[in-house]
């Protein structure tokens, strides 16, 4: 299916394009000058996921920004209970699936949730699209989950320490085990990154078609599930990210 950019890639790009294509072409072209092949530019200076990630990042700053000036201890309103009930169910998570401790890891674990919610949320607003709905968003979002949990392993347990989780816990069965553990955790960013932008691009997808068909009616239900998959998608990210952090800091592999 040929894909058609938004109005607002075209717009930016049209503005910003010319100023950024030069800056970009020389940069490009270094990086792969360094692997023997040659740079071609693409139709558009700035991808449409990249457009549209750096709008979701702003209007996370901007909201938070605003918001947290209305949150009251006395008189809390609706946006701050909402987000007071998500931070105590994600530290209950934490605690759970993390171990003892596990709040402390919230940070990373609920700025990586909501920005990827945003970006799901992004492509249901008619003339926007889901960064998520591009491998490459994807697959940023899963390298950073995968150096910060192994950044984790190696800062508890030393870097022999975590490698020793390597090993299993029958030395003998080291050459066996070392080979399935290190292709276990190179799978996993491919599998986090896979399985966010499948279920979100193909959602879109399928959402294009029976709008083509059937304009207005048939997408709704398609739209209506697309948001649970949105919230669904963050919510399972966020598991796996605790789930990877609880393995990491474990003293018994």
């Amino acid at each position: 299916m040929e894909h058609h950019n938004t109005w607002i890639t075209d717009v930016i790009n049209n503005l910003l394009g010319a100023l950024i294509a030069p800056i970009k072409n020389q940069f490009c072209s270094a990086i792969y000058s360094l692997w023997g092949t040659e740079y071609v530019p693409g139709h558009l200076v700035i991808p449409e996921h990249v457009i549209f990630a750096i709008i979701v990042f702003l209007f996370c700053f901007l909201f938070f920004t605003i918001a947290k000036k209305s949150f009251s201890l006395e008189n809390p309103g609706k946006i701050q209970q909402i987000f007071e009930i998500s931070i105590e169910f994600l530290n209950s998570q934490l605690e759970e699936i993390v171990g003892h401790g596990g709040k402390r890891y919230l940070p990373m674990v609920g700025t990586i949730g909501l920005f990827i919610l945003f970006m799901n949320l992004c492509g249901q607003i008619p003339g926007f699209a889901s960064p998520t709905s591009s491998l490459n968003v994807t697959v940023g979002c899963a390298l950073v989950v995968f150096f910060y949990y192994n950044y984790l392993g190696v800062k508890k347990h030393g870097i022999l320490g975590y490698l020793k989780q390597f090993v299993g816990p029958i030395p003998l069965m080291a050459p066996l085990m070392i080979p399935i553990e290190i292709i276990s955790h190179l799978a996993r960013p491919f599998s986090l990154s896979v399985r966010l932008f499948a279920n979100i691009f193909g959602e879109h997808q399928v959402a294009a078609v029976f709008f083509a068909l059937l304009p207005f009616i048939l997408p709704l239900p398609i739209m209506a599930l697309g948001l649970f998959a949105s919230f669904l998608q963050a919510f399972i990210f966020m598991v796996l990210t605790m789930v990877y952090i609880g393995g990491a800091l474990a003293d018994e592999h």
